[in-house]
């Protein structure tokens, strides 16, 4: 699926220099808020606001951070009203871009998300012009550092949890599941004392296409920068993956 995609190792390691700059505690804490929201304060009867709390903590979100965003989430009336949206468009090349995004400013955010896509070689387009080429699935990522299991056997044991597929990164293992799977897979790895760097359900991109030509691969690294910069945005999906030749190009 995501397996060896050698943008996926690039956003891993453009991720931890996210993380240090901090936009992420926003994300992060944002998505437990809107879990709270959606349903309750309670993170056992909650799996979605789960996740989230275990994802921040990871991150190292502090503590009273989260506490504070789940209150924020269950509280009547406190906070802003953030809506889920999902925006979808073409960047350089034709690769395909799925942006998903939680705004208290439905139509400010559609111009904007407008701005960057033409600013930046794309194209914002309606809804299911590209939805199509992505599915949903459940995404576990164990950091490979200390583990004591090696590749065949966290495969072997993910998919007899009921994983799909196994795909090993730089970094991490990337196990992925049906949406509806994510929970028992996950346990069944926590019951085995096999950390989990973050859980989610993403968008898989079920076709990839590769560019070879840098100065195009510039533009949608460009773009993919200025919409995960966006402060209402959460996640930025593509199907857009570097060619071999351009593995150790500079970004």
């Amino acid at each position: 699926m995501s397996g060896h995609s050698k943008w996926a190792n690039i956003k891993h390691k453009k991720a931890k220099t996210d993380a240090i700059k901090g936009r992420i505690f926003t994300k992060l804490a944002r998505e437990i808020m809107v879990a709270a929201r959606a349903g309750g304060a309670d993170p056992n009867g909650n799996f979605r606001l789960k996740i989230a709390i275990d994802n921040a903590k990871a991150a190292n979100l502090p503590n009273d951070n989260i506490q504070r965003a789940i209150q924020k989430g269950a509280g009547a009336g406190e906070g802003a009203n953030y809506e889920e949206l999902r925006y979808e468009g073409y960047g350089p090349g034709g690769v395909a871009i799925m942006v998903e995004l939680m705004t208290d400013n439905r139509n400010r955010t559609a111009s904007e998300m407008r701005h960057l896509f033409s600013k930046n070689g794309g194209n914002l387009g309606e809804t299911g012009s590209v939805s199509w080429m992505f599915t949903e699935k459940g995404q576990l990522d164990v950091p490979k550092e200390d583990l004591k299991l090696d590749e065949d056997e966290i495969m072997l044991l993910a998919l007899e949890a009921g994983a799909e597929d196994v795909a090993s990164e730089d970094e991490s293992y990337e196990i992925f599941t049906e949406p509806g799977s994510m929970q028992e897979v996950r346990q069944v790895l926590l019951d085995n004392h096999i950390p989990i760097e973050s859980a989610a359900i993403n968008l898989i991109p079920v076709n990839r296409v590769e560019i070879a030509d840098i100065e195009q691969a510039k533009k949608i690294i460009k773009l993919i920068d200025s919409l995960e910069n966006h402060d209402d945005v959460q996640k930025v999906y593509t199907n857009f993956d570097l060619a071999e030749a351009l593995e150790d190009a500079d970004f």
